[in-house]
């Protein structure tokens, strides 16, 4: 049995793609997840399966897709990636509510972050299926755009350790 983090990307985030969490986490147990637990409106979800990675991912985006009536994508990881993720975190001295970590499907380009726009002095680095960032400033004002960011989903670090922590549990 694996623990698994799921991420929605584009739910309850600016009055789109809205999704209470009593239903995903009842889409998680109708795809036969264990030990289901969400985490605050945004599309985060812990479970246990016998499933792999790309299995997991396929039976929520059709469940999701039947709920929604589109495609809503699905960032995974087991409870191992996620620590990793927050162990990585290479901003770990920054407010960790202005530092994410944009989750990917794939390893990011090695120029992912030489072809930004809208850079105000927010910091990146690249992770492993994951683009971290800074916003010293906050990003209510940021303009940043990210090419190879767009099909992923950000959290930020106090919740990735949340989402760490729970899988871990």
């Amino acid at each position: 049995m694996t623990s698994y983090v799921a991420l929605l990307r584009a739910v309850n985030v600016g009055g789109t793609g809205k999704l209470p969490m009593s239903e995903l986490k009842a889409m998680a147990e109708a795809c036969g997840f264990t030990k289901v637990r969400t985490y605050i409106a945004s599309g985060n979800v812990v479970f246990d399966s016998m499933l792999d990675e790309a299995e997991v991912k396929a039976a929520l985006e059709t469940r999701l897709a039947a709920y929604a009536g589109k495609a809503v994508p699905v960032l995974v990881r087991t409870s191992e990636q996620i620590a990793a993720v927050l162990a990585a975190n290479p901003f770990p001295d920054a407010a960790p509510n202005r530092t994410v970590a944009i989750f990917l499907d794939d390893v990011p380009p090695s120029d992912a972050l030489d072809i930004v726009s809208g850079l105000r002095g927010e910091e990146m680095r690249l992770g492993m299926r994951e683009i971290y960032i800074h916003y010293g400033g906050g990003m209510a004002g940021s303009k940043l755009k990210i090419p190879a960011a767009k099909a992923g989903t950000a959290r930020n670090i106090n919740t990735v350790g949340m989402l760490a922590a729970m899988a871990k549990a």
